[in-house]
């Protein structure tokens, strides 16, 4: 197997290395940076990058600090009491680690993802990103003890920083996601962190509208929605090429964790799903869209129609893919992993977007 082509069972055993060499460190850096290593790592191994893991994570290790210490257990009695509570992230995490080694991973899915739903925006939305990378790793290979521990560290992340947003107001229903993204009414004052951002937000394009008729139509609303953030980004990440990464995969998260879900979970997931995108996109979108074609190579320059929102070339996705590992910005990455998901042109130029936005590791 060459290294452009996509592993996702890893039988190198680089992703479970690099894992355990992961989890010796805490969830956060420098306050409230997330640590993306174990989303990096597996987007890499997926898309054949395992020989440039362990280097990618040696220049990323530095950044990192360690677990901070315990307060006190998180048990299933007092666990309402601790969520939300960064200070006890070690304990949160030392709970998962002790629910998923006494029941099946998926049994303790079930019963936490509607409990911590809610709280989609924890971490800036990373808690939930970090769960889907961890559960599309155990749906499709092996489960090793390094990844359901991963599946532990990821929930106890999203239950240490669970955020719920304010109410919100339903505004007037959009046709479609793209229609609800681009009628989504940014804040007020586009300053601060998160935190400040999203307690400013007031309300939402009433999006899908009708309850969706059943699991398949919530999670195909949901594919909707991710290809509607990802092509977005080419024409609005330039307000913040970081931020606005998360517009696309948080959803995009969720949409992984599904099959790993009973049914009757999907249309919460696909309302969560929304909120999160929905929620980054008023915080961070710019006011104004910059035309896919000023972005083009010249080459697809002059393959594009003369609307600004032409088709361009098209370009393999791998190749997309190897520009980014390159590149090797975690949220780049993490974007381009979500891109070939989605896999159309529109979604490949995103990332040559985010490639020439964001700044490169090395």
């Amino acid at each position: 197997m060459t290294d452009t082509q996509r592993n996702p069972t890893d039988t190198s055993g680089t992703l479970d290395e690099a894992l355990e060499r992961i989890h010796l460190s805490g969830p956060e850096r420098d306050g409230w940076l997330s640590n993306h290593a174990p989303m990096a790592i597996e987007a890499l191994v997926r898309h054949g990058h395992a020989r440039v893991a362990h280097r990618w994570l040696d220049t990323y290790r530095p950044k990192l600090e360690d677990m901070p210490g315990s307060v006190a257990p998180v048990t299933a009695l007092n666990w309402q009491e601790a969520l939300g509570d960064i200070s006890r992230v070690a304990d949160w995490t030392a709970f998962f680690e002790r629910e998923t080694a006494d029941r099946p991973w998926r049994t303790v899915l079930a019963e936490w993802w509607p409990r911590l739903l809610p709280g989609i925006a924890a971490g800036a939305t990373h808690g939930v990103i970090r769960v889907g990378h961890a559960v599309r790793t155990l749906l499709e290979g092996e489960e090793t003890a390094p990844r359901v521990r991963e599946l532990a560290h990821a929930l106890g992340y999203w239950a240490a920083r669970h955020q719920p947003l304010p109410a919100l107001e339903r505004l007037a229903p959009a046709p479609d996601a793209a229609a609800a993204l681009d009628r989504v009414p940014p804040i007020a004052d586009q300053d601060g962190g998160i935190r400040s951002r999203f307690e400013q937000l007031t309300g939402f394009p009433d999006w899908p509208g009708r309850a969706p008729s059943g699991p398949e139509a919530a999670r195909a609303a949901i594919e909707e929605l991710v290809r509607a953030a990802t092509h977005r980004y080419a024409t609005h990440g330039h307000a913040d090429p970081i931020m606005l990464v998360h517009a696309a995969t948080a959803p995009n998260a969720v949409l992984r964790t599904l099959p790993a879900l009973p049914g009757t979970l999907w249309t919460p997931s696909l309302h969560a799903a929304w909120a999160a995108s929905a929620a980054v996109t008023s915080a961070y979108g710019p006011r104004e869209a910059q035309p896919v074609t000023e972005h083009l190579t010249t080459a697809q320059a002059a393959q594009a129609t003369p609307t600004a929102q032409a088709a361009p070339v098209a370009q393999h996705p791998q190749e997309v893919f190897e520009r980014a590992a390159a590149h090797g910005d975690d949220h780049t990455i993490k974007f381009a992993d979500t891109a070939l998901d989605v896999g159309d042109a529109a979604a490949l130029v995103a990332v040559g977007r985010a490639v020439e936005l964001n700044t490169p590791a090395w």
